[in-house]
């Protein structure tokens, strides 16, 4: 098993930043990717961002390209989401994910932290 733990949600103004946090332990050596997601009121939950372990290969949401960067530190099994140019419409819970397929699909991932609640004004 791998648990998950995020942090670093808040209230922000629109324009402003925020940087997630989420803190794997267990057994991460059987996931190699770390993802971001988020879920808004009434809607689907979505993804945001991607990175591997090995390569630090990224991969992003369109809606988040430009204001948004994923990166991890490997020997803290740690992974974050910086936010910039925060917007209303980025106000959501966001998900950490872990899973051993690079991939921008929910089900490929089987492991989920609890959410953190991030809220842009406006």
């Amino acid at each position: 098993q791998v648990q998950l733990v995020e942090s670093g949600g808040g209230l922000v103004q629109a324009g402003g930043s925020l940087r997630l946090s989420c803190a794997a332990s267990g057994r991460t050596f059987s996931v190699s990717v770390m993802g971001w997601f988020r879920q808004a009121p009434g809607k689907e939950r979505e993804f945001v961002a991607v990175i591997n372990r090995s390569d630090a290969r990224t991969n992003y949401a369109d809606s988040v390209k430009g204001r948004f960067t994923i990166s991890r530190d490997n020997a803290k099994n740690t992974a974050y989401l910086q936010m910039n140019s925060l917007k209303p419409e980025d106000t959501a819970v966001y998900y950490c994910a872990a899973s051993s397929t690079f991939s921008p699909q929910h089900y490929e991932y089987a492991y989920w932290g609890q959410g953190t609640q991030v809220t842009v004004s406006s």
